[in-house]
């Protein structure tokens, strides 16, 4: 799992461009890894899982590829 941008100041423990590993119960979605993290689900705009974009009701799966996105300002 991967989180970008602001995002990264709810990871202060793992050093830039270096991925978290987690282990959620079966059944997890993504909104729950989300609250896991203590992230507001408010700050997360994009989140993609094994590079496809998804939903917070998406079932993780183990060995899943996760990237958090805030929502990003400007032209």
């Amino acid at each position: 799992m991967r989180a970008y941008a602001m995002l990264r100041k709810y990871l202060p423990d793992v050093n830039l461009g270096s991925a978290v590993t987690l282990e959620l119960p079966n059944g997890a979605t993504l909104g729950d890894l989300v609250r896991e993290l203590g992230i507001p689900e408010t700050e997360v705009k994009v989140a993609f899982v094994n590079g496809l974009q998804r939903e917070d009701g998406c079932l993780l799966q183990d060995g899943d590829r996760v990237a958090l996105f805030p929502p990003i300002a400007g032209g």
